[in-house]
């Protein structure tokens, strides 16, 4: 059998990628022959060398769709959250980063005074579960809200919420700030519901679970939906002032003075 010349092999190496629907093969085949030459690699070092560059690029491009897909409303990272600020919780969100709360389907609360860092941790625990290959819906409680309602509306909520369910990690943001008329706290209820045992939550919120009530307009629903998102979660308390006042001679905001003076 006669030997390929470099060309037909490269030719034929574009021709198997595009029917893998790998591409990226035939630039990293390329780019990798003279370093597996020169370094004398056996042939299956050559085929996962490729492959692995192959894959990895995948899982980052895949990566990539889930956090766009997501909606956060900026992109913030762990690695740029501030812990000087928050130490107290910093070995806690360490362990959380790694994910593994999402195959326990367990929720994660962040209790605080605005401009803590809650939406930032939020949103920086959800891109760490993008980039894990978990999908990942962010949007604020009222937004949610919404949401339920015009599928409620279209007689769909059951197809809303099981839709929902697929989603590994669900973040609803500012949880407290407006609070919900009674058919809303109902929906909500029944998201949270949906969720319990089968899929996590991270919510954030400037109250504390006192507070819940004035929100959703009754204790009972109140107690019953705490009850559900806390039976398996991590609770985590932001304490200090905004950060976005910080230099500007402003020692704290009207909530916070209000909910430290409620303790």
């Amino acid at each position: 059998m006669a030997t390929k010349t470099g060309t037909e092999s490269i030719k034929q190496i574009q021709y198997l990628a595009a029917a893998l629907k790998a591409p990226r093969i035939t630039q990293t085949a390329q780019r990798l022959a003279d370093q597996a030459r020169d370094a004398g690699w056996t042939h299956e070092d050559y085929l996962a060398a490729v492959l692995d560059r192959e894959v990895s690029a995948r899982n980052a491009s895949g990566a990539e769709l889930r956090i766009r897909a997501a909606g956060f409303p900026a992109r913030k990272t762990m690695e740029d959250f501030d812990f000087d600020t928050q130490p107290a919780i910093r070995a806690q969100v360490g362990s959380l980063a790694s994910g593994a709360f999402l195959t326990e389907a367990r929720n994660i609360v962040l209790l605080g005074p605005p401009g803590t860092g809650k939406t930032h941790l939020a949103t920086g625990l959800g891109v760490a579960a993008a980039r894990n290959g978990h999908r990942v819906l962010f949007a604020t409680a009222t937004d949610w809200i919404t949401r339920l309602t015009d599928a409620h509306r279209m007689g769909r909520l059951p197809q809303e919420l099981a839709k929902l369910r697929r989603y590994a990690l669900i973040i609803v943001d500012e949880v407290g700030y407006l609070p919900f008329e009674q058919d809303a706290a109902n929906l909500f209820f029944q998201l949270v519901s949906s969720r319990y045992e089968h899929a996590s939550l991270i919510l954030t919120s400037n109250l504390p679970f006192s507070g819940w009530a004035g929100v959703f307009g009754d204790q009972a629903v109140a107690a019953a939906m705490i009850d559900r998102i806390v039976h398996h979660a991590d609770v985590l308390t932001l304490k200090g002032a905004s950060y976005r006042l910080r230099g500007r001679g402003i020692d704290s905001l009207p909530s916070t003075r209000t909910q430290n003076q409620a303790h």
